[in-house]
């Protein structure tokens, strides 16, 4: 049985609740009570939406987490639809992870899953199979506009342009300088064939 619209509400207050308490002060301090305090929440409240417990919350978190990691780049990625429109995009993943810096509360919550139950890694497919998929969505509407050259392999190019992301997000993670992300990103555009 689906959860009521008061139901859904409140088992959101404790995601973004626990998120927040992860931004704050880290994952390995996260404790259920301080969820619980910060959310205005009881144990048999938090239980009943995360039966699991922690674990079954912080798989909740890092799916709030990627959302926004999407979300965060709309309304550019969806709509890929131009050389000016791509590029908007790129300045868009720029600045966002330029403020984001070193920590990546996306990050925080996977490697705290691990991969031992494959959660993190299902979280993690999901987010990039949808990043993907939204840019290849974009170089076929310029394929099919004479833009881009047919003969590419769109769904290729998206995967190697976000492997380039993902590569320079983790490098800006680990010394902090995006300049690396911005290579990756003015790279993959500049084969697409996209000048600024």
């Amino acid at each position: 049985m689906p959860p009521t619209r008061k139901g859904a509400a409140t088992r959101r207050r404790i995601v973004e609740g626990a998120a927040l308490e992860i931004r704050e002060a880290g994952v390995f301090a996260l404790r259920l009570e301080d969820v619980m305090a910060r959310t205005a929440t009881s144990k048999s409240q938090l239980f009943h939406y995360f039966p699991g417990g922690k674990d079954e919350l912080l798989l909740a978190v890092a799916r709030l987490e990627a959302a926004r990691v999407l979300d965060d780049q709309q309304p550019e990625l969806g709509a890929l639809t131009s050389p000016q429109a791509w590029w908007r995009w790129r300045d868009k993943v720029l600045a966002r992870y330029r403020a984001q810096g070193v920590s990546c509360p996306l990050h925080v919550a996977l490697s705290q899953l691990g991969t031992a139950t494959g959660a993190g890694r299902t979280v993690a497919a999901e987010l990039l199979g949808r990043w993907q998929r939204r840019l290849a969505a974009g170089i076929r509407h310029l394929q099919g506009g004479g833009v881009i050259r047919p003969g590419l392999d769109a769904d290729r190019e998206a995967a190697a342009l976000l492997a380039g992301v993902q590569g320079g997000v983790l490098i800006l993670m680990t010394t902090g300088c995006a300049d690396h992300l911005e290579a990756a990103l003015d790279s993959g555009l500049a084969r697409l064939g996209l000048a600024p």
